[in-house]
């Protein structure tokens, strides 16, 4: 619980665009657009997570850019 929020607090601290959303088998899906140091600072901080969670994995995939979400994080509907 909590992860989506600890997600989109940190990619707008890092100024990183994006969204977080949960998959229906569970995981979490985190499409985020920024610089390689952005994109660095935030999957050593998605690694760790929020306090009381318990991450298993992050896996790292390169995606089309979406200009949509360029210059906001969001939390987006369930999948």
């Amino acid at each position: 619980m909590g992860f989506r929020f600890f997600a989109e607090r940190t990619a707008a601290s890092l100024g990183v665009g994006g969204y977080v959303r949960n998959l229906f088998d569970g995981r979490v899906e985190v499409y985020a657009i920024g610089s390689a140091e952005q994109m660095g600072a935030l999957n050593s901080a998605l690694r760790r997570g929020p306090r009381m969670a318990a991450v298993d994995r992050v896996e790292e995939l390169d995606a089309e850019i979406l200009r949509e979400y360029a210059n906001v994080f969001s939390i987006e509907s369930d999948e």
